[in-house]
Formats: structure tokens, C-alpha cells, sequence
């Protein structure tokens, strides 16, 4: 089973993509995408949109884990966030994909084991999990991403009808 996993956002969207073989998880891919100063909203949605397919067709993920909405103080980081949420699941359904939601503490608390776990703390179960090393870069957005797929996995781990739960847009 292929995961990716998005975080979004419209400054900086990161991706992971896990694998997971007879019980094992390996880490195929991980970024991030950033948006060009002084690039406008639309070109900024375009951009993710564009990168997030190609990720799509070069590592053919079997499932896409995305990050949940969660409310805000800030009204405008909302709708940013929900803007850029709405490219990943319009690059999810044009590839067929079954797309699965995620709420941030219930990722953590998959994932490191405690819901209010901070980035490093993630970041750190993230790189053990895949036996990843100190050396090998990866930046905070991309572990988030990378958390959101092994929770898919985990889920899936528990509950194997999950994969059946939503079948792909025709």
C-alpha cells in the first residue's frame, strides 16, 4: 500500500509519500512546495495543483491522507488553508484516488502517541518509524506530511475495510 500525505497550506504544502510492504514502512518521497514571493493566490494554487499531480503520476500513490481543517484564531488563514485543502482534493479526485482526512491531534496521537505532540516530537517518531537517519533533511512540513501517511497505514493497520470506506470519484 501507497500513501501521500499533505499538509497544506499556501505558502508551503508538504508531501510524503510511505510505502508499506509485509509490516514495513519505507519512505519513497518527501518535499515540500513553496510559493514564489510576490506570486498572487491563484498562481500560488495553480502551482501546488500542478506539483502535487506530478507527484501523483511519478509515485502512483494507492491513497491520499490529507490534513483535516481545524478552526483558527484568524479568519483569513482559514480560508488560505481551506483554499489550498480544495487543490489537494481536486488533484486527489481528477487521479481517482480514495482520499482519507485526518484531524492534526489524531495524526499525533497515532503517530507519536500523544495528541498535543509538537513538531519535533513528530519529527522525531517520524524518522524512527522509517529508520531514517539525523542526516537525511527534512523539513518540518514534509514530516507533518509524512505523519499524515503513516497514520493512514496505522488505520488501515486496525481497520483494513477502512481502504473500502470511500471509493474513488468515477
Amino acid at each position: 500500500m501507497r500513501v501521500l500525505g499533505i499538509d497544506p497550506g499556501c505558502a508551503v504544502t508538504g508531501f510524503g509519500v510511505v510505502d508499506r510492504e509485509q509490516g514495513i514502512s519505507r519512505l519513497i518521497a518527501a518535499g515540500v512546495i513553496r510559493a514564489r514571493r510576490g506570486t498572487g493566490l491563484a498562481q500560488r494554487l495553480l502551482n501546488i495543483h500542478r506539483q502535487l499531480s506530478d507527484v501523483i503520476r511519478e509515485h502512483c500513490p494507492d491513497s491520499i491522507s490529507l490534513e483535516r481543517s481545524f478552526v483558527a484564531d484568524n479568519v483569513q488563514s482559514a480560508f488560505r488553508l481551506g483554499e489550498a485543502r480544495a487543490v489537494a482534493l481536486l488533484a486527489a479526485a481528477q487521479n481517482r484516488l480514495s482520499l482519507f482526512e485526518y484531524a492534526p491531534a489524531e495524526v499525533k496521537s497515532t503517530v507519536a502517541g500523544y495528541g498535543r505532540a509538537d513538531k519535533a516530537q513528530v519529527k522525531f517518531v517520524v524518522r524512527r518509524s522509517l529508520n531514517l537517519s539525523e542526516t537525511e533533511a527534512i523539513a518540518d512540513d514534509a514530516s507533518d506530511a509524512i505523519a499524515l501517511a503513516l497514520c493512514h497505514l496505522a488505520a488501515l493497520r486496525y481497520q483494513p475495510s477502512a481502504a473500502a470506506q470511500k471509493e474513488p470519484p468515477r
